[in-house]
């Protein structure tokens, strides 16, 4: 177990909470605003956060409209306006295996590495929405085991691209006229079943080795791929014995594949709602929830769970076995997991459950105090090595945690003062990448 938590922050929209942009001060499309992204990035690199982190969505059937799609700007060009403004907190963008070339992802966030001085990390997920196909030619989303096969060829390649530079290849003898030692960049000349791409990179290797890569799949392929590749996993996680069963499971796959278990971190999603009093906290989850309307919420739980919205009645039990009976399912394994741990474990009906389930993650509706209990609880048990917090409505969700959850953690000597270094791998207690041998 780390010392110290790592802790990131998650901007989905104007807030991972539904009824967010009704209840903030500002414009509705703040969103799209690069002022709104330079606040949050100062203000997390104010309170020493690990990374900011930016979902991706690539079309807009799960908001339908009703409020700021979560994640309608690319990443790499937010993070890029993010970085312009910060020094040291890292700079985590989603980017989808199945919808992109490996080329131009490791291009991408090669590009937003070098521009923040080595703090990029790419979030590589293989997108479960059916309905982003139709914005890329409109073949039907690929089944789930055809995706993740896809994407353990795809990362294969942009770890090759990101490594076809050997660290010494540059020379920059101006006396001599040698730019770069081309014996030292390496040609990939790769061919396999979903991918040919002959490279190398267009750009020097990373002062970090390469971007940190993230992962945030909960399926027997998701699990496979974080333990294979990742540097830190994403997971929804409801309960704590799911949560240290999960962790458990990466780290035991971990060193399957060689690797020691501490090189891969594993942060649940938390989802704080902070007040000065509970009663405080939850008069704010309340006025949210009041602003969101049941709606919205209850469809976007079934297309999470797998079901029709009619078969959510909103004061009985979640329909587990309808649930784990639907062998055609493509959706998060994660998401879907959760909000059924959940359930059933507490015996909550579907309304308990949307009240309770903060978008498929660990929510926490309490004082500074209550929240930093329960990251001490999960932390210290073996479930997390961390969070990735999921801020309810910008900015005073942010406001909150960084002015009164992280003092708090550290005078329990469980978060950061400052960053230990430049670069998002070294803050995050990652060792060195070393250079591959080339075939």
């Amino acid at each position: 177990m780390n010392e110290r938590m790592i802790l990131t922050a998650t901007v989905m929209g104007l807030g991972m909470h539904h009824g967010a942009w009704r209840l903030r001060d500002g414009d509705p499309f703040d969103y799209a605003d690069p002022d709104y992204y330079a606040q949050i990035a100062t203000t997390g690199e104010a309170g020493a956060l690990h990374a900011i982190f930016l979902a991706d969505t690539l079309d807009v059937s799960e908001e339908r409209f009703a409020r700021p799609n979560l994640g309608a700007l690319d990443p790499a060009v937010v993070l890029a306006v993010m970085a312009a403004h910060t020094d040291r907190i890292g700079l985590v963008g989603t980017s989808s295996t199945t919808f992109n070339e490996p080329f131009n992802l490791a291009r991408r966030f090669a590009s937003l590495d070098a521009m923040s001085r080595g703090r990029a990390g790419w979030n590589a997920v293989t997108t479960f929405v059916p309905a982003v196909a139709g914005n890329f030619g409109g073949t039907p989303l690929p089944p789930h085991e055809e995706r993740y096969a896809r994407a353990e060829e795809f990362l294969d390649v942009v770890i090759d691209l990101w490594e076809s530079w050997e660290p010494d290849a540059t020379v920059g003898d101006k006396a001599s006229g040698v730019f770069v030692d081309p014996a030292r960049v390496h040609v990939l000349d790769h061919r396999g079943p979903h991918f040919a791409v002959r490279g190398p990179s267009t750009l020097p290797r990373s002062r970090q080795g390469r971007p940190v890569i993230f992962q945030a799949g909960a399926s027997e392929g998701g699990r496979e791929l974080a333990a294979r590749y990742a540097d830190v996993v994403f997971t929804a996680q409801n309960t704590l014995g799911a949560a240290t069963a999960f962790r458990a499971d990466i780290r035991r796959r971990a060193t399957a594949h060689g690797r020691s278990p501490d090189e891969i971190k594993v942060l649940p999603g938390l989802l704080p709602v902070v007040g000065s009093t509970t009663a405080e906290a939850r008069a704010r989850k309340e006025a949210l929830d009041e602003l969101r309307g049941i709606g919205p919420e209850l469809e976007k739980l079934a297309m999470r769970v797998g079901v029709p919205v009619t078969e959510l009645r909103l004061d009985e039990p979640l329909p587990v076995e309808l649930i784990r009976t639907n062998g055609a399912f493509r959706g998060s394994h994660g998401f879907r997991d959760a909000a059924v741990e959940l359930a059933t474990r507490e015996g909550l009906t579907v309304r308990e459950l949307l009240y309770a389930n903060g978008g498929g993650h660990l929510q926490v509706v309490g004082t500074p105090e209550e929240i930093a209990d329960t990251a001490e609880a999960w932390f210290t048990a073996g479930g997390a090595d961390g969070f990735n917090l999921m801020i309810d409505a910008f900015p005073t969700g942010l406001d909150s945690v960084v002015d009164h959850v992280l003092p708090l953690l550290r005078k329990r000597c469980l978060f950061q003062h400052d960053y230990a270094g430049a670069t998002l791998r070294v803050n995050l207690g990652l060792p060195p990448h070393p250079s591959q041998p080339w075939k």
